[in-house]
């Protein structure tokens, strides 16, 4: 049954890369909202992924759990076909064959992210691995996972990419992989629509990840104190702001009408009210306008 605490009761969604940063808060978000949410990923308590993090989908699920929803851990390397037909084939076995929501959100790609060399000065190997790792997973779950979808004439695939403009990320492999996955939903949302499913992109906008609340030195609850030393970060969002763009989306039952966009947190904030944790709505886009366009320029219009 649906209700308004739970506009996504009886609905069940994939999160692959639900382990931590924005897939762990869009992982959360759904599950409060009432979906049951399968979370996946490499990094479990059976073994990690090689990223050297703490983080495992297990403590994801836990989180759900606290949260009043329902999780599924699955260990999974979404690089690997064959891992992700399982998958696929044990959800379709769980929920009797429902799977509305897809987020595309395996990134895993910082450490092998050079910001400091052009194109011909990179490691070609790395750069191609972090494709792979960041482009190809996608693709991969998607070919498994759409069946469910179009079997039902329903669904949305979320695709979590950095920016929702064509202005360069800034290193050569990161923005072809951030762009390419503005790509991939344009693309699934054109053979889709037919079928009544939708696929977006969707950036946040200044994200505090557990990586980025350690690099300046902070938590969720102090994370006011690394303006100090980064005044945009005064205009920065939590994980949980991102998961309720997507849940928003999720419960929207006009969300065929957003299919092909690359939409962004501080667009839908306005349209569909949600509020960050700490009750706030930050707008990364209007700070942009406001104190950094004529440092680098406008961030350009959505693609």
């Amino acid at each position: 049954m649906r209700t308004d605490r739970k506009p996504l009761a009886g609905k069940v969604a994939l999160v692959a890369g639900g382990t931590r940063g924005g897939g762990r808060g869009i992982a959360v978000e759904l599950g409060a909202a009432g979906a049951t949410v399968y979370v996946t990923g490499r990094s479990s308590r059976a073994g990690g992924s090689g990223l050297d993090r703490p983080e495992t989908i297990e403590d994801t699920a836990d989180r759900i759990t606290a949260a009043g929803g329902v999780a599924v851990p699955v260990r999974t390397d979404h690089s690997r076909p064959e891992e992700v037909a399982a998958l696929v084939e044990r959800i379709a076995t769980d929920q009797d064959g429902r799977l509305d929501v897809v987020v595309n959100c395996v990134w895993g790609g910082d450490p092998l992210t050079d910001w400091e060399h052009p194109l011909w000065e990179q490691d070609l190997d790395t750069g191609l691995r972090l494709l792979r790792q960041a482009v190809e997973t996608h693709v991969i779950t998607s070919r498994y996972a759409l069946p469910l979808m179009v079997a039902r004439k329903s669904g949305l695939v979320v695709e979590v990419t950095d920016g929702n403009t064509a202005r360069y990320r800034g290193s050569f492999f990161y923005d072809l992989a951030k762009s390419a996955v503005i790509r991939l939903a344009f693309a699934q949302a054109a053979e889709l629509r037919p079928h009544g499913v939708a696929a977006v992109a969707l950036t946040p906008g200044f994200l505090r990840s557990e990586a980025v609340l350690e690099h300046f030195g902070v938590t969720e609850d102090t994370w006011r104190e690394g303006a100090a030393a980064d005044p945009d970060f005064a205009y920065s969002e939590s994980p949980a702001y991102l998961g309720r763009a997507v849940a928003a989306l999720a419960a929207d039952p006009d969300v065929l009408a957003k299919s092909g966009r690359a939409l962004a947190t501080w667009d839908l904030y306005k349209e569909y009210g949600f509020t960050d944790a700490d009750g706030s709505q930050p707008d990364f886009a209007a700070h942009w306008a406001e104190a950094l366009v004529d440092t680098y320029g406008p961030l350009g219009d959505p693609l």
